[in-house]
Formats: C-alpha cells, structure tokens, sequence
C-alpha cells in the first residue's frame, strides 16, 4: 500500500543530507590520503638523506684512516695496523654520535641493526647485518684466495688442513664447554638475568673461533719473516674462517626432538655433523665448478682481446659465485674463497696481460676498503648499540677459555704433526702461532648476524672487546714478539727454497709437500691444466690414442706453438729433478744433487755463464751474484756485502 504524499516528502530531504555527507567524507578521506602520502615522501626523504649521512661517515673514516696509514707508514710506525687504526676512528665517531648529539625521540626503542628499525639517535649510523655478508665479505675472502702464495701453501697444506679444520673444531668444543661453566657459575653468583643454553655457549665457541691475524700477516709481509710461519697462519686463517662459519650454521641447526630442545641428542648432534659435511662439501663444489666456468670461458673466447670486458666477466663470475651458493642454501664464504683458489690456479692463465693486473689492483683495493669499512664499523658499534650487555665474569671467562682454546688447538695438533714432517714445526713457531690467534671482521659478522635474545647480546659485545684487545695488544706486539723468539726476518721466498744442503732441499720439497697433494698435481699438471688453461703438456701425449679427436680439440694452439711450458708467476708447486739449477762460482748445482766445474756454458735462457776468470773479477768487485734457473726462467740474488 503506497504512503500518503505528506508522508513521503520527509524522505528527499534526509537522501539529500546523506548525498552531502559522503562528499563531505570523501573530501575528508582525500585529505587525510594526502597528508599520508606527504608524510611518507617525507620519511623516504629523510631516510635517503640519513643513508647519506651514514655512507660519508664511512667515507670521511676510511679517508682520514688512509691519511693517517700513509703517515705512519712514512714514518715506519709498525705497533698499529691500519685496522686498529680504523677501529680508534669508528669509536671517536661512536662516541660523538651517542653523546653529542641529541635523541630525537622521548623514548627509548630497542636497537635492530637493520634498516626498518632504526634506533633514535641523531645521525645514528646502522646497517642490515646481510649487507656484510653479502657485500663486504666476499671480496675479502675471495681475495685470501685469490692472491694465495700457492707454493709454500701447498709445501705444508698437512698441516694447514689440520690446524683449520681439526683445530678449530677443538677450540670450538673447548671454549664452548668452558663457558658452560663460566654460564652456570654467573647463575650460581645471580649475574644472570636470563636463559643461557649450553648451543648458546658452543655458538660462542664456533664465533670466536674464527681467527683474522690480518695484522700480525701484514707485519710479517712488511718484515719478510719466515715464509713456513706465513704460510701456516695465512693458510689456517683463510681455512679457518670457512670452517668456523659453517660450524656455526651446524650449531644453528642442532634441534634435538623432544621436550627440552637445549638437551644432547645423538641423532640431532649426527645431523650437525651431516649438515656440516653437506654444506662444506657443497659450497667447495660450487665454488671449484663456478671457476671452472670461468676458466673454460675465457680460454674458448676471445675475450683477452677485449681486457675491459674480460675483468667485468671475471668480477661479476667470481661476485655470483658467493650469491649463488647463499641461495642455494649452502655457504658463501666457502664457495667464494675455493671459486678465489680455482681462478687463480687456472682462470689466471688465460686472462690478458692488462687482465690479469686489473683483477689483482681491483680485489685488492675491495679487499682493503671492505675490512678497514668493518673495523671502523665495530668502533661505531661500540657506542651505537643500544642493547650492550657487559658482564665482567663472562667477558673475563671468554679471555681464559680463548687462551686454553688456542694452547689446546696448536700444540698438541703441532706435536702429531711434527711426527710426519722432516722440517718440524719448531717451539718458537708453535709459540708465534698461540701469539697470533687474533680475532677480527668474520667473528664480528658471524656475532651481529642475530643479536635478537639475551645470550646473543651479550656474546655481541663479548666479541667485539676481545677484537679490540687482540687486534691492539697483541696486534701491536708482534714486532717485539718475533724479536723475542728469535724468528728470522728478511727472508727471501725463493732463497729459504736453496738454503741448506742439496739433499736437505731436495727432501724438504718432494718428501714434506702432502703425498695427496702430489697425486693431485700429476694429474692436475696432465689433464686439468692443458683442458682448462693455454698452458701444460699436450692432451695428445697424455690421453689415450682412442682420444685423439678429444684432445685435439680440447689443447690450446698455443701449446704447440710454445714449446716451453706457459706457467703463471707462482705456480711452483712441487720443483722435480732437472727443474732447478744453481750457479755459484764454478759449480752448478742441479735439483737431483748433481754438481760440476764448468767454464763457460749457457743456462736455460740462452744467456752465457761465466768463466772462472770472469767470476773472480767480478767476486774483487763485489759484484758477483747468484743465478738460479727454473724451468727455463733466470732468477738473480745479490749477495749482500758484508763489509
């Protein structure tokens, strides 16, 4: 039944209101959308001009620190590395961003070390933790690989492997179960506050674990020191690190079934092992096979032709090797530090001369500017970081279990290892190598990686003091250290090869390097070096007939057209008979112990030896020199005067 008309007309009235009040809302919505799109450009603008800020503090830092570098090098000032010296910078900065400026915000907020979360401090300079895993860490490991001293690495690879891989899985164990006991003792005095697993405490170990005497390597590169003692800290540093973080993810990834998941579970601690294993395994693989590629794609091409586009191909293989093994749920760090190995044993060959320069300036230059960035980095730390826990019974049960840790993985594994080596490893080595376990940029990267609970904080700031004292103090003692202990300096690498009698040498180079390494080298010298690289003999003459097609597909021209053998600069691994000859006066001393008179022969090289006559003029002279003469490459070592 319709309404009356006096009943209806009330009805356009109310339709009319209700019309105005949504454009009225409308109009309201539109304005508040617009004061939010406003305030978030603001925010984007702000935070572009904060990341701004932060980058050139780094910069200024990195400037002043390179400044102050040239300094003290000018001046040879050797008790504090350049990191040490980036580290007072980052702190003197730290220390004028908490304190002299002022908060911008009433309350306190928690700190993140990423960028969604920022603290609020004035020009507070944080970074996302990932940034230093993917873009700082790889082109430091990467060049510990790449500009690796192949020859004495591999004279006592035993060893390094032993030190790297059993060492640090001992110190690891061993200051992890100490600072158990450092945990339940702060529980016992009530220095606790909150839970502390027994994982927690073997995390710890796996951190601190991993060794960077970057200091104590660059005096002894400074000093010449003894180019054995080299080796071994250079090599277990560069292994040590890989190990120590993969360690860590095992550690992560120990979940034992059951109620108390912080409890010993064989199953679960099996599977850390097999999650160890894998994860090495495959990063190693991934790395060897991403500079295989590399290798076979700069030999096949004709990119040597263009060095411009050879070095951008080489950065970017080498880059997405540490990218690819992250997102294939395996270890960047252990792909791009073996991909390092792999292109410079065999990529490095086929690059171009301008090439082959370009790549070593280039990762050695991100190398400098990407850990002295870190150091500086931790100084910043110190003050930025918001969530510090200190406590002086853990800090100062970190420093014991660390010095046991250290003992406990170099003398005892010294001891059996001396057992198989003819050139024993001395006491004033083994003592040099407890003096050098510095801490540096992998324990801090490992220890901000997730600073989220109580336990976590407190390891972060436990790890960042003992970087600070290592690299200082015992950073700064080296040069007195290696006075101390009687440890040679000034050491030439190719003389301490021919110091000693005939058969010394010749045993310390065929008996000491590693029996599975010089399998590995024959078959390496063979087969791998001729398929991947322009150098080594002919595949026709080392494969079988049934290959021949094969093998001449696969030999470089340029190996028929050389007939000497093209090897990169430090490639010595192993020095067979006949590879090494010796002039000294009138005799010429070969790698086999033979000797003789001679008066006037010609080397390798096609250059004239001297007479008797001619040496004893130049001998009045005090010009005489000692020619050496390695695979057909003249080497020449002045004697030094005595007078």
């Amino acid at each position: 039944m319709a309404l009356p008309l006096r009943r209806r007309l009330p009805v356009l009235p109310l339709l009319l209101l209700a019309a105005g009040g949504l454009r009225a809302a409308e109009r309201s919505g539109g304005s508040s959308s617009a004061m939010e799109e406003l305030a978030t450009e603001k925010e984007a603008e702000e935070s572009h001009r904060q990341d701004s800020v932060s980058l050139l503090t780094f910069i200024l830092l990195l400037t002043l620190t390179i400044l102050t570098i040239w300094l003290f090098k000018h001046r040879r000032v050797r008790f504090l590395h350049e990191t040490g010296l980036a580290m007072i910078y980052g702190l003197i900065v730290g220390v004028i961003l908490r304190y002299g400026t002022p908060s911008t915000s009433g309350h306190d907020k928690p700190f993140s070390c990423s960028q969604e979360d920022r603290p609020f401090t004035t020009l507070l300079v944080t970074f996302d933790p990932e940034v230093f895993f993917n873009i700082l860490l790889p082109p430091i490991i990467f060049h510990a690989g790449y500009s690796l001293k192949k020859r004495h690495f591999f004279r006592n690879l035993g060893s390094i492997l032993a030190y790297a891989f059993l060492g640090t899985a001992v110190s690891c164990f061993i200051i992890g179960n100490l600072m158990y006991g450092v945990v339940k003792l702060m529980k016992l005095v009530g220095q606790l506050s909150d839970k502390f697993y027994y994982t927690d405490c073997l995390l710890f170990g796996a951190i601190i674990s991993a060794t960077d005497p970057v200091t104590v390597l660059a005096i002894f590169n400074e000093l010449h020191a003894d180019v054995d003692l080299y080796a071994l800290l250079f090599g277990e540093s560069v292994l040590n690190d890989a190990v120590a973080i993969v360690l860590s993810s095992s550690i992560v990834a120990y979940q034992p079934t059951g109620e108390n998941t912080h409890a010993f579970d064989a199953a679960a601690f099996f599977k850390s092992v097999g999650v160890f294993l894998g994860i090495f395994s495959g990063s190693f693989m991934m790395g060897a096979v991403t500079g295989v590629v590399t290798a076979l794609v700069t030999k096949f091409t004709k990119l040597h032709c263009f060095p411009l586009l050879e070095t951008a191909l080489f950065f970017l293989m080498s880059w997405s090797t540490f990218l690819l093994a992250e997102a294939c749920g395996f270890t960047g760090v252990v792909a791009v530090l073996f991909c390092g190995i792999t292109q410079a044993h065999y990529t490095y060959n086929n690059l171009s001369v301008e090439s082959r320069s370009r790549t070593k300036q280039l990762f050695e230059v991100l190398h400098f500017l990407a850990e002295n960035f870190i150091f500086s980095y931790m100084g910043l730390a110190l003050f930025t970081f918001q969530k510090h826990i200190f406590s002086p019974v853990f800090i100062i049960g970190a420093f014991i279990a660390i010095f046991l840790g250290r003992a406990a993985h170099i003398y005892p594994l010294s001891f059996l290892l001396n057992l198989g080596r003819r050139h024993k490893i001395s006491w004033n080595f083994q003592h040099m190598m407890m003096f050098s376990g510095l801490r540096g940029a992998m324990a801090f990267a490992l220890a901000i990686r997730d600073t989220a609970t109580y336990s976590h904080q407190m390891m972060f700031s436990t790890t960042l003091l003992i970087v600070f004292f290592t690299v200082w103090i015992v950073g700064g003692g080296t040069t007195p250290m290696l006075s101390w202990l009687n440890i040679r300096i000034c050491v030439d690498s190719y003389k301490s090869a021919l110091d000693g009698p005939d058969s010394e040498r010749r045993n310390r180079t065929k008996q000491e390097s590693a029996w599975l390494f010089r399998l590995w080298y024959s078959f390496d010298h063979n087969y791998l070096k001729p398929i991947l690289t322009h150098s080594g003999p002919p595949l026709t003459t080392t494969l079988p007939s049934w290959c021949g097609l094969l093998a001449r597909c696969l030999t470089s021209p340029q190996v028929y057209d050389n007939q000497e053998q093209l090897r990169e600069e430090d490639s010595d691994f192993i020095l067979n008979d006949g590879d090494l000859t010796v002039t000294y006066g009138d005799t010429t001393i070969t790698a086999n112990g033979s000797s003789g008179p001679h008066t006037a022969t010609t080397s390798l090289d096609g250059r004239r030896t001297k007479s008797r006559s001619e040496e004893a003029l130049e001998c009045d002279l005090g010009a005489a020199d000692h020619e050496v003469t390695s695979r057909g490459t003249r080497l020449v070592f002045p004697l030094e005067d005595n007078a």
